[in-house]
């Protein structure tokens, strides 16, 4: 694996160039579910009612926020290729044997690893001042005096090309629009590429985030073999705006840029594995899952040190309860997720997706859940919306059919696997997403309470059933 455009990361940015951008749809109404199946999911009501009343208020009561806590306190950010990344995955095996789950294992992968460095940006014209930044994921250094040029201000790509013979040797700043994440995040994609295509020697971008409060997000970026590399950044919004200001005025705009970042050879991580075994069942698997890695800004918390441990505490809460479901359910904490869903394109590679009966991946906020995102033919939607009807004492119950879900689990979306991520209220992701804001206080502990009962639940159930979900 090299750092050139490998197709894992091509596959990524047309995967988040979408996802978020969720094309939805309505379920017929129609289910026509046999009622000795519809009976049969029914009478699980009194066993989630125990998981339920377990997470919320029983013995497991705010003991996901406590694990992560923990595990976010002890080690900050994970990101990828750093030795920090690799101690929190040992110590998430060592918790998984410790609590007796089973198959706790590793699985290597080969995975990026991009250093910061030190950076920054300073206005020199048409005052002086100090501008807030965040390298981009794969971003080139500057040389080591910076760079000091002009800026031309652009709103779109499209001006950019309506502009491109004033854009060669300048800093080109994109203050592009937030639509939302699927649509926006072209810009941090592709502004470098579409930058050096017009001849300028930087680019800095609009934050993809529809809040701000003077704090850059930072997040992946994608280089062409065609065109020269170039450094890249993020600016706050408000910086951003403000330069905008400026240029529209016609003010001259000089900036100066200095980034230290260096793309180092790849590292050896780890695919963190753990089951509840199946009991009659082994060799078939629902697959519940969150990364482990994270940016270098903030704690990583949000994104997604809440969907991995809700996805590995179910394994400890449904040991605990003594259930063991028909099929195994297996934990998957991803590795190197942030620079391409590294672990998730091995793992596609060294395992038939025949194992698979569903896939559960929560990447997307782990704030008041409202039941499950969820792919898969008519008959899987039927049952998977009377599975989560059993989730009434929390108001769970919401089914939301789309064609994008999840992120590491988007490897699979053409392979006809039911696929499903958390549902909920999570309208303030992108305010902390790949920033300084992503920490603990972002969290709330009964949220994540009845997320781990939402999860725990509907992969319980699932993996109970004495039908498998069919397959598109």
């Amino acid at each position: 694996m090299t750092q050139e455009t490998p197709y894992f990361l091509i596959l990524s940015i047309i995967f988040l160039n979408t996802v978020f951008a969720t094309s939805n749809y309505v379920l017929d109404e129609s289910c026509g579910l046999p009622n000795d199946l519809k009976a049969e999911i029914q009478s699980y009501q009194p066993i989630v009612n125990k998981i339920i009343k377990s997470a919320v208020s029983g013995p497991h009561k705010s003991k996901t926020y406590k694990e992560l806590a923990d595990f976010v306190d002890k080690f900050g950010y994970r990101i990828s290729g750093s030795e920090n990344l690799e101690h929190a995955i040992d110590y998430m095996l060592n918790k998984s044997i410790s609590y007796k789950l089973d198959n706790v294992h590793g699985e290597p992968v080969m995975i990026p690893h991009w250093v910061r460095g030190h950076e920054e940006a300073t206005l020199l014209s048409p005052r002086e001042t100090n501008l807030s930044i965040l390298g981009l994921g794969g971003s080139i250094a500057t040389p080591p005096e910076g760079i000091t040029a002009s800026v031309l201000v652009v709103e779109s790509f499209d001006e950019l090309k309506n502009k491109s013979n004033e854009a060669k040797g300048k800093i080109v700043v994109f203050v592009e629009e937030w639509v939302n994440y699927g649509v926006t995040v072209k810009y941090r994609d592709y502004a470098a590429v579409e930058g050096a295509k017009v001849g300028a020697v930087a680019t800095l971008i609009r934050s993809v985030t529809p809040f701000s409060i003077n704090s850059p997000h930072t997040g992946w970026q994608d280089y062409s073999d065609d065109v020269p590399k170039i450094p890249t950044a993020a600016l706050t919004v408000e910086d951003a705006y403000m330069l905008l200001r400026m240029y529209r005025r016609g003010d001259k705009i000089i900036i100066r840029l200095k980034m230290e970042a260096k793309n180092m050879p790849p590292v050896q991580s780890r695919n963190t594995i753990s089951e509840i075994e199946g009991k009659q069942i082994k060799d078939k698997a629902v697959i519940v899952s969150g990364h482990l890695d994270s940016w270098d800004v903030g704690n990583g918390a949000m994104d997604d040190g809440g969907g991995a441990f809700i996805s590995w505490y179910s394994l400890v809460l449904l040991k605990s309860l003594n259930i063991r479901p028909r099929r195994t359910i297996r934990t998957i904490l991803w590795t190197g997720e942030e620079p391409g869903l590294v672990g998730a394109v091995k793992y596609s590679k060294v395992h038939n997706k025949d194992e698979f009966v569903l896939l559960m991946e929560s990447d997307e906020g782990t704030f008041t859940p409202e039941g499950i995102t969820f792919s898969g033919t008519k008959q899987a939607n039927c049952i998977m919306k009377e599975i989560l009807s059993l989730l009434s004492p929390i108001n769970a119950t919401k089914l939301e059919l789309s064609n994008d879900v999840g992120s590491d689990i988007s490897i699979w979306s053409n392979q006809g696997i039911p696929m499903a991520s958390l549902l909920n209220k999570n309208e303030r992701y992108f305010w902390y997403h790949h920033s300084n804001g992503d920490t603990m206080t972002v969290e709330n502990s009964d949220d994540l309470d009845k997320c781990l009962a939402v999860w725990a639940s509907v992969a319980y159930v699932v993996a109970d059933l004495s039908v498998n979900l069919s397959r598109l």
